[in-house]
């Protein structure tokens, strides 16, 4: 299947940008970019160690600029963080360079995708469901904003929330 175009994966972490990414690309022959992966590839540092020294500011000015480089790619899925849209820079550049897709997912989906995962800073020493419904109540409306589709991932294997999206994606194209 062939969808022309970038496709910028949004959502909370652990609603499965990362893992419906990969197979997304896949389908659709795309190469996948995560840009967490690829900011810690650049810097040689971990994403808690670059929150760490630099703080959630100097976190988002790389996540701007890497978001800015990877936009500018042709026939790519990306899987931006979970704040990549708390900058309206990033929702334009988005919006502007390809199709968006909101993965959704409840809370307590979110919560149990995340229960083990020790790579998240603004999940460590706290109530994680009361942080991660704080992060959906301020975040999912620019997500919203942000998104051509939105897909629910709740309870779905990866592979069948991938499948749905291309889909969309080609009836979209052909309309």
């Amino acid at each position: 299947m062939s969808v022309a175009g970038n496709i910028f994966l949004v959502g909370p972490m652990g609603a499965g940008k990362s893992t419906i990414g990969r197979h997304l690309a896949s389908l659709l022959n795309k190469e996948f970019f995560d840009a967490d992966r690829e900011l810690e590839k650049r810097t040689g540092a971990s994403i808690p160690l670059i929150f760490d020294i630099e703080g959630e500011t100097g976190f988002r000015r790389r996540e701007a600029g890497l978001l800015q480089e990877l936009a500018q790619k042709d026939n790519i899925v990306l899987a931006t963080g979970g704040g990549a849209v708390l900058a309206e820079a990033n929702r334009r550049l988005l919006r502007s360079h390809g199709t968006v897709v909101y993965l959704q997912a409840d809370i307590d989906t979110l919560v149990e995708r995340t229960r083990k995962d020790r790579n998240r800073p603004l999940l460590q020493n706290v109530d994680k469901r009361r942080k991660l419904q704080a992060l959906l109540e301020e975040r999912d409306p620019l997500y919203r904003q942000t998104a051509d589709i939105v897909v629910v991932t709740d309870h779905r294997p990866p592979p069948a929330v991938a499948r749905q999206i291309a889909e969309r994606l080609k009836k979209a194209a052909e309309s």
